[in-house]
């Protein structure tokens, strides 16, 4: 399924979740703040797949040692690095499989706080929690271009969808993999149009385009088409 799109502010931008720093409670006064930990679902709902994402990063030294407990008490990450001296794990994205039962898969990741400690080598110790919610977004529909459009127009194209209520933000991804290109940008809730730069789309090219909508606990849907340009710069849309 579609991986978790890295978020570009103009032209490099990154991802920041929501809920993802967070605190040891009373009496962990030597347990730092995660700069990431999370768990949620993504959807691609052109697909039908689904899987559970877990992102983790200590801080600036590498993690030597990760162990995520589920609400209902199991292990469902325990990792340890087999010797010090390879300097640890900076930086986690673990998924799950996207097997085709989803009530197997919510069964097996149940909504509720996950517990996330970790130490690096030098024995810093970290601490943080992170609540799953199996509540997804609805899904946008494309309206320009129209999905599988030929013919559009590469300069002046702004690309819309229809609104969705209640999200943190829309993710939105256009590539052309022969030229291995690619623009992504994370959008407000608010906004119902991107605007690509002139220069980006090249005449009778195929483009891969991917609208996503985020809840304000980090869950994703994903709807996935494709749309090809005129094959000269008179191309109408």
């Amino acid at each position: 399924m579609r991986k978790c799109i890295q978020i570009l502010t103009g032209m490099a931008l990154v991802l920041s979740l929501p809920g993802l720093l967070l605190t040891g409670g009373a009496g962990t006064s030597q347990h730092q703040s995660f700069e990431v930990a999370s768990v949620h679902i993504e959807q691609n709902a052109t697909d039908g797949d689904m899987e559970v994402v877990f992102q983790v990063k200590g801080g600036d030294d590498g993690l030597v040692r990760l162990k995520v407990i589920s609400p209902d008490g199991r292990p469902v990450i325990d990792f340890k690095a087999p010797d010090p001296s390879t300097m640890g794990i900076k930086q986690f994205r673990m998924e799950s499989p996207e097997p085709g039962d989803v009530a197997g898969l919510k069964a097996a990741y149940p909504e509720g706080v996950y517990v996330f400690d970790a130490a690096t080598a030098a024995g810093d110790e970290f601490h943080g929690e992170s609540t799953l919610d199996h509540t997804l977004p609805a899904t946008v529909s494309f309206l320009t271009p129209e999905p599988e459009a030929e013919n559009v127009r590469v300069d002046d194209l702004e690309i819309t969808w229809t609104p969705v209520e209640d999200l943190a933000a829309y993710l939105i991804e256009i590539e052309q993999e022969e030229l291995d290109v690619s623009i992504q940008a994370r959008l407000p809730g608010s906004v119902t149009k991107f605007a690509l730069p002139d220069g980006f789309l090249l005449p009778g090219k195929e483009y891969k385009l991917a609208i996503g909508t985020m809840t304000e606990e980090g869950n994703l849907s994903f709807v996935e088409t494709s749309f090809a340009t005129a094959g000269n710069e008179q191309g109408d849309h």
